[in-house]
């Protein structure tokens, strides 16, 4: 199979090129360093994978591919040929032996999953295909061959069972509770498995500002000519740094009922990918096997993975991420700056923000004392 692109698309024809393939590749090479961390602890925890399996006998895994195979278009080199190409290229970069099924399902909201227990499936949306050009869709594809290799999709599958069965049950206050624990977790990890997915587009696609302009697109639609890749990178950067304390929880807050990270923060996430090491030593032919998965480290993983979240908590320019670094430097008058950060809640300024004794909030003695206790 070539790696050549010869597409053409609606505005004209996209210039072949070569794209490197990586035989053998890990999905350790491109997972998110907490994406990572859980996965491999997963894999090692003993007994995880018979559990998950127990659930089939619940989970609709039959059905959908039915519906699917009833009720969409599956992709082939007689049906949506250029995405059968591009679905057959990735697999081939990414050294996916067995090609996923790939359908398309009329939806005019731009998605894609890649779902199943025993298999990976592959849906994209009409949504999504009339959206993007081929480099953007080319993007899209291989993060999804991604997820495939990575293991994503039964973890995505029961995520999906239990958001529908929450509902199902929600008059039953505990069993709402108990599924809804579940499902947070689920998402985080979720979230967090779309960073190291992006980055397998990447790796496929080998075009930093298409899988850029591809995320601009979801979150502005088909209005290229109105929108600029480097202006919507900025507003990553000023999401992350602007406003207090009280933003930065409603951050949170927002965040916590989705499957996927804000548009503008998938962009940033993948720009400094991009542009690390980790990346072009991939691109260079250096990266971790599939048959070296077995010997991986669960303790070495979680190192990594605290080492980049203390990293991020510290480059952070987040006021919640500023106020966790200096509280882990010993800075004064931490209890005025949070009480300050939340005071649009109370409407008021509480007094203990005022100097004691002659001095400054700095020098009081129970702020000095703080660092020291614990």
């Amino acid at each position: 199979m070539s790696d050549d692109s010869r597409e053409n698309n609606g505005s004209g024809s996209v210039p072949s090129r070569q794209r490197r393939r990586f035989p053998g590749i890990s999905s350790r090479a491109y997972e998110h360093p907490a994406d990572r961390s859980a996965l491999v602890a997963l894999r090692k925890l003993s007994g995880f994978d018979t559990a998950f399996k127990a659930l089939s006998g619940l989970l609709p895994e039959r059905s959908l591919r039915l519906l699917f195979l009833s009720d969409s278009v599956r992709v082939s080199d007689r049906q949506f040929a250029h995405l059968n190409d591009m679905l057959r290229d990735a697999c081939h970069i990414l050294d996916l032996e067995k090609v996923p099924p790939m359908y398309v399902n009329q939806d005019p909201q731009p998605n894609a999953m890649c779902i199943g227990l025993d298999e990976p499936i592959i849906v994209v949306t009409t949504g999504l295909v009339e959206l993007l050009d081929e480099e953007e869709m080319r993007a899209v594809v291989g993060h999804e061959v991604g997820h495939a290799l990575s293991g994503h999709a039964v973890y995505r599958t029961i995520l999906l069972f239990l958001t529908n069965l929450a509902v199902r049950v929600a008059w039953i206050p505990l069993g709402t509770i108990a599924i809804m624990a579940i499902v947070t977790a689920l998402r985080e990890w979720f979230r967090k498995s779309e960073l190291s997915a992006d980055r397998a587009g990447l790796l496929v696609g080998q075009d930093p500002r298409a899988s850029m302009r591809g995320l601009m697109k979801i979150a502005g639609g088909n209005h290229l000519h109105e929108m600029n890749v480097d202006a919507f990178l900025e507003q990553a950067d000023e999401y992350e740094a602007g406003g207090d304390l009280r933003d930065s929880v409603l951050k949170i807050l927002n965040v916590l009922p989705r499957t996927h990270p804000f548009t503008t923060v998938r962009a940033a996430e993948l720009r400094k990918w991009a542009q690390s090491r980790d990346y072009q030593r991939i691109m260079d032919g250096h990266y971790p096997r599939r048959s070296e998965d077995k010997d991986a480290s669960v303790s070495d993983s979680f190192r990594e993975s605290a080492a980049h979240y203390t990293s991020s908590v510290k480059n952070s320019k987040d006021p919640l991420m500023k106020l966790v670094t200096d509280i882990a430097g010993g800075a004064g008058d931490l209890g005025g700056r949070v009480r300050r950060g939340f005071g649009g809640f109370t409407g008021s300024t509480s007094t203990d923000d005022r100097p004691r004794n002659g001095s400054d909030g700095d020098d009081s003695p129970s702020d000095t004392e703080a660092p020291g206790k614990s």
